[in-house]
């Protein structure tokens, strides 16, 4: 590895995989409190970050799994819905804390128009917070208030497939028959009013 008295070792984070430095000392050139995206298998994450030399200060903090204090009655915690129920309420208690703007900071996760990540950003827009981004990028509203949800639910529900299990959840709770605007219609005006 090190063979030559030039070579120099690698930052431990960069090394591993886990930091990108040359986007992240863009990001933080910027000098605005950073809204930093992340997924799970299970869970979206979204929290306001600003800068410290001692290491980053979490502001403002909000996991998909708080949604249920809201009123979320899915089992899905990580679909588009809910992560855009996630930029909402941490785009609320933002500006609560007095946090007016930001930039997205999505790690190393690939640039996807209308990912679950976009989604994050379009709840943390309609919250209040200013956050420099193109519309272009942003999900539809069909998708953000779970139109392709029920439509899938439909076809499956009908189908002997193996997806039938995959979704065996949502039909033991009898969510098929919920209309998914609503309720997420109903969860942001929870948030608007206990968050």
């Amino acid at each position: 590895m090190a063979t030559k008295p030039t070579y120099s070792v690698k930052f431990r984070r960069r090394r591993e995989g886990k930091t990108n430095y040359r986007k992240r000392i863009k990001l933080l050139l910027s000098e605005k409190p950073r809204l930093v995206v992340r997924k799970s298998n299970r869970y979206i994450v979204a929290q306001i970050a600003k800068f410290d030399p001692k290491g980053d200060r979490i502001e403002v903090c909000a996991w998909s799994r708080e949604l249920n204090k809201f009123g979320w009655p899915f089992p899905s915690f990580k679909n588009l819905p809910a992560a855009y129920l996630t930029g909402y309420l941490v785009g609320k208690r933002a500006i609560k804390k007095g946090i007016k703007e930001a930039i997205l900071d999505i790690g190393l996760y690939p640039s996807t128009k209308g990912s679950r990540l976009y989604a994050v950003l379009k709840g943390a827009l309609d919250a209040g917070l200013r956050i420099p981004c193109s519309s272009n990028i942003l999900p539809s509203e069909e998708r953000i208030f779970g139109k392709h949800i029920e439509e899938f639910l439909k076809i499956v529900k009908d189908s002997k497939d193996k997806y039938k299990n995959q979704f065996n959840s949502y039909f033991r709770n009898k969510v098929d028959k919920l209309n998914i605007e609503e309720i997420v219609r109903k969860v942001k005006s929870n948030i608007d009013e206990n968050a």
